[in-house]
């Protein structure tokens, strides 16, 4: 769990983050602030009717990158999590999501088999995984 918090934690505090999914043979990136660790899984938000969300039921594979003085990159894929206390768990999180996407609005996908590896200027300085 503690290696689940240092991602987590790197995450919450860049704040934004650029998250790659897969259309067909094409990569598609977008940037992204929704992320919420909840029952010892990091989550991400996607907007319903977006394209994230058909491009994750295709195929499940991301990578984002983020950086904050140092830069992570993670890969691995997202798992569709419908249930309202996760959303819930969001909302309040960031209460701005509620007025204007509602429960409604939002999907909620958890993070699985996960590789995070960290960066500095020096290179390669941690890989977990998870």
């Amino acid at each position: 769990m503690e290696d689940i918090q240092k991602v987590y934690d790197f995450i919450d505090k860049a704040q934004n983050f650029y998250l790659a999914t897969i259309e067909g043979d094409q990569p598609r990136v977008r940037v992204y602030g929704a992320s919420l660790l909840f029952e010892g899984k990091i989550y991400f938000m996607a907007i319903k009717g977006s394209n994230a969300p058909n491009q994750l039921a295709q195929n499940p594979k991301f990578e984002i990158c983020t950086f904050k003085h140092n830069v992570l990159r993670m890969s691995g894929k997202l798992v569709l999590d419908d249930r309202a206390e996760v959303k819930q768990a969001l909302i309040k999180k960031l209460p701005a999501l509620s007025a204007s996407l509602g429960e409604e609005g939002m999907l909620m996908y958890y993070v699985t088999d996960a590789t995070a590896t960290f960066y500095n200027m020096q290179g390669v300085y941690e890989v977990i995984k998870f």
